[in-house]
């Protein structure tokens, strides 16, 4: 039977996950520093291109930034919580010997 995972606890989950969502509201903030500075940036060294190719960057960057933030968020959680730690792993009795 595995351990019981510190996320069970409610008390633990609620602060794990509003430390994730806070995580997630400055990772929010900063992409949308980083696509309005990509985009004047964008525009000042081609000028003009097209809508489209703004509006493609703009999505791209952020789309990529904020599934990276998602993703390193959910291992911090698992990990800083002990949850990782929380499983029952079969291979480890083939490792020690």
């Amino acid at each position: 039977m595995a351990p019981r995972s510190p996320l069970d606890d409610p008390h633990n989950a609620s602060f794990a996950w509003a430390r994730y969502r806070m995580l997630m509201k400055w990772m929010a903030g900063f992409t949308g520093a980083v696509v309005v500075l990509v985009s004047v940036l964008l525009y000042h060294w081609v000028g003009f291109v097209s809508i489209h190719f703004y509006i493609a960057t703009a999505l791209g960057i952020g789309f990529a930034m904020l599934l990276m933030a998602a993703l390193m968020g959910l291992v911090f959680l698992s990990s800083g919580t002990g949850h990782d730690e929380s499983i029952e792993d079969p291979l480890d009795d083939e490792r020690t010997r």
